[in-house]
């Protein structure tokens, strides 16, 4: 298939839905793991077409979600300083940290601006020369290799004034930290499309290896979500977990080996915090020593004061998949995506957004 209506081709559809009833005799439970999955599942009804014995999980693949509110609370603490100016992607501009947020922050009087990459941000650091100009560097393996190019390409053009507050975080490890928590026994992973279109299939080569637990590789179309599920199906009733690309279009085995060359020319990994999981050791992505003058942690002097998680929000549990959004007593209440009060709700990717917006199924 060449074009992206194929892949929403109904008739496809139907055929892989039928075959999903047909093979899928044992209960078992599946969790997607990147919230632009789980958001094209809730949108396209996908939970309400499996058959009762395929339990879909929403994880933990949603980088603004999975921000803890220290590190929220740095960014806005960043843009109180002085002279600076806060670059960010525009979905986090409304994720609230322990007491504020960037747009409170903004309406306070601070120079917060959306841009669409990096390229913008650098831009604006031109064009401010007598500005310190930093972007909150937030996401996966999708985005680190883009923010490390903008460190490099800073370095090259000799542009002394800008910053990144690095954020990144890395899956692999993360879901390695999930499954040995044990809280959720898991029979299958569809596996992040984008993430993988990076760091390739074979990062997830030891979920299957030392977990027993078959991983698929999946697109963002509703034919590629189902193709996976129906694959992940065939590894559970036959006792064969494996890993495999339903996504061959965008993922190899090995994936884009020069993007992770430009990464960890700039990152080192390090431990990062986890929102609802904690530390997980070599999960998270630090500016290296030899760049460090672009380090925004390292280049300025701000207090982002205690941290202070919000009171009943299970956004946590829910990125943990221990909990639905169902379960939290401030969700469409006291929570909603013009008011929220945990990031799960803010996010486009967020699982509490996707039930907001098309409804858990199980209401």
């Amino acid at each position: 298939m060449k074009f992206v209506d194929e892949f929403r081709d109904p008739e496809l559809g139907k055929r892989l839905v039928d075959d999903i009833h047909r093979k899928a005799d044992k209960h078992m439970r599946l969790m997607e793991f990147c919230g632009g999955h789980t958001v094209s599942i809730f949108r396209n009804g996908i939970r309400q077409l499996l058959p009762s014995t395929v339990e879909m999980l929403s994880g933990p693949g949603c980088p603004v979600c999975v921000t803890a509110n220290s590190d929220l609370d740095k960014a806005i603490a960043l843009a109180k300083v002085p002279g600076v100016i806060i670059t960010t992607f525009g979905d986090m501009l409304k994720v609230p940290g322990s007491t504020s947020s960037l747009m409170q922050a903004r309406a306070d009087g601070a120079d917060v601006r959306i841009v669409y990459s990096t390229l913008d941000a650098i831009q604006i650091a031109k064009d401010n020369p007598d500005k310190s100009v930093v972007f909150i560097g937030i996401g996966f393996e999708t985005t680190a290799p883009g923010i490390a190019a903008s460190i490099l390409q800073a370095d090259a053009e000799s542009v002394p004034n800008y910053y990144v507050l690095s954020q990144h975080k890395l899956c692999p490890p993360t879901i390695k930290a999930l499954l040995d928590l044990g809280e959720v026994k898991l029979d299958g992973i569809v596996c992040p499309g984008h993430v993988c279109a990076i760091i390739g299939s074979d990062a997830w080569n030891f979920v299957a290896s030392d977990y027993g637990i078959g991983c698929v590789v999946s697109g963002f179309e509703p034919i590629d979500i189902l193709k996976s599920i129906d694959m992940l199906i065939d590894q559970v009733e036959n006792g064969s977990p494996a890993v495999e690309i339903a996504y061959k279009r965008g993922v190899t085995p090995a994936g884009n080996t020069y993007a992770i060359e430009q990464l960890y020319r700039v990152f080192e990994v390090a431990p990062a915090d986890w929102r609802g999981i904690g530390i997980v050791p070599g999960s998270g992505l630090v500016i290296s020593k030899k760049y460090e003058k672009y380090d925004a942690e390292k280049n300025f002097d701000f207090d982002p004061g205690p941290t202070i998680e919000p009171k009943g929000c299970l956004c946590g549990d829910i990125l943990r998949g221990v909990k639905t959004p169902l379960d939290c007593k401030l969700f469409k209440k006291a929570c909603t995506p013009d008011s929220p009060v945990g990031p799960c709700m803010v996010s486009a990717e967020g699982t509490c957004s996707a039930y907001y917006l098309y409804g858990g199924g199980d209401e």
